[in-house]
């Protein structure tokens, strides 16, 4: 039984995918030789796919930039308050919500750049926040 079983798992996990993987590493290597990736190691090779998992949420308030708004804008007070309590699946989610993805370049958050813009609407308190996502500005009403 054990070896039927060790050779079902075999199987599955590398006979049945052999060969996409295979047509997938060719075409990959193609693009992206592998003398280029050898010089990193797997620690860092993760971090520049996958990007930072951890956040120093802070450093992300210091690098924003406003429009229409101050720092010291009430509505901006507010907005980094409740965002400092939110938990840190919460905050990751934002991210998402801002950028399209819940982490962070391989850069860190020192070069994660955004707006909070004032979308200067008649009547703020019947919209909600919105975000552009391809330029990184949260539209935040008043």
């Amino acid at each position: 039984r054990k070896e039927y079983v060790d050779l079902c798992v075999n199987y599955i996990l590398n006979k049945s995918v052999q060969k996409p993987f295979e047509d997938f590493m060719q075409g990959f290597l193609r693009g992206c030789p592998a003398k280029n990736w050898k010089m990193f190691f797997p620690e860092e090779l993760q971090v520049i796919l996958q990007g930072q998992t951890t956040c120093d949420w802070h450093l992300l308030e210091k690098n924003v930039a406003y429009r229409h708004y101050n720092e010291s804008d009430q509505t901006i007070r507010n907005f980094w308050t409740v965002f400092h309590k939110l938990p840190e699946e919460k905050k990751k989610m934002f991210l998402a919500f801002l950028s399209g993805s819940d982490r962070i370049n391989g850069y860190g958050l020192e070069h994660f750049r955004f707006c909070i813009a004032d979308p200067q609407l008649n009547n703020p308190d019947e919209s909600c926040p919105q975000a552009n996502t391809c330029y990184l500005i949260l539209f935040l009403p008043r």
